[in-house]
């Protein structure tokens, strides 16, 4: 999520240098398993924030909404570190559904934007077991937590597609501000969202495999990854179109 960031000879962001060319006369330049090590990397710490903040939550009250508001504040201070730390280094997508559009629009290659995938899905698994071990819980696990219906999969839809649309409208207008943008977004979309916002492919996919507070059962999980492509492809569009310059006359 990091405007500037460069694959070979393309863009390819969700975030932006926040050095700029102005303030940097040369921007640094990272090897493809460097970048592809901090996708991993990041998602993987993201998983454990978001699940290790979950089984705390649950552990310290018995309380819902006090737990989800720490599980909810944990991911956001979370995700505006991790994607300013990183995002000079990969772009900081730590997202598949991210990285599919930061492909379609050109700025990542292809085999740039599979390594980047397969990446995010190794980490976040890896990010699960690692909560699982700080807090003494099983490592191996599926989650029973059953997270159906239209209504659902409607709110992973639009909590993705506002996602890819703080991104793309923030790499244009403030690319300094977007780790702030994302943790924000995402902070407020635990709670105007009846999923509570997973809008990650990758994260949905790691959570399916912790049965805690944060967890989706994996029966529950193909309608939210569907469903956030779907979002993620229509703010390509429609962001696409809104950010288009018109000539002028």
């Amino acid at each position: 999520m990091w405007p500037g960031r460069r694959c070979g000879s393309t863009r390819s962001l969700s975030a932006g240098d926040v050095s700029g060319p102005a303030s940097s006369p040369a921007t640094p330049v990272f090897g493809p398993v460097r970048r592809t090590v901090a996708e991993a990397l990041g998602t993987a710490l993201l998983l454990a924030i978001v699940v290790g903040s979950g089984i705390m939550a649950e552990r310290l009250t018995q309380d819902t909404a006090v737990a989800l508001l720490a599980n909810t504040v944990a991911t956001g201070a979370g995700l505006v570190v991790l994607i300013a730390v990183l995002g000079p280094i990969s772009g900081a997508h730590f997202n598949p559904a991210v990285t599919l559009v930061f492909a379609l629009k050109r700025e990542l290659p292809t085999r740039a934007a599979a390594a980047y995938a397969a990446a995010q899905t190794a980490g976040g698994v890896a990010g699960v077991w690692l909560a699982h071990t700080m807090f003494a819980e099983p490592v191996l696990q599926v989650s029973t937590r059953l997270r159906d219906g239209p209504a659902l999969a409607l709110s992973e839809g639009i909590a993705t597609f506002g996602l890819v649309g703080v991104i793309l409208a923030g790499v244009r207008f403030r690319p300094q501000a977007v780790p702030a943008l994302v943790g924000l977004y995402i902070t407020a979309a635990y709670w105007f969202t009846a999923s509570t916002s997973f809008a990650n492919p990758a994260v949905t996919l790691a959570r399916s495999l912790s049965d805690t507070f944060a967890g989706i059962a994996p029966v529950s999980a193909p309608a939210f990854i569907a469903a956030q492509i779907a979002g993620a492809l229509a703010a390509l569009v429609v962001f696409s179109w809104l950010l288009r310059e018109e000539s002028a006359p």
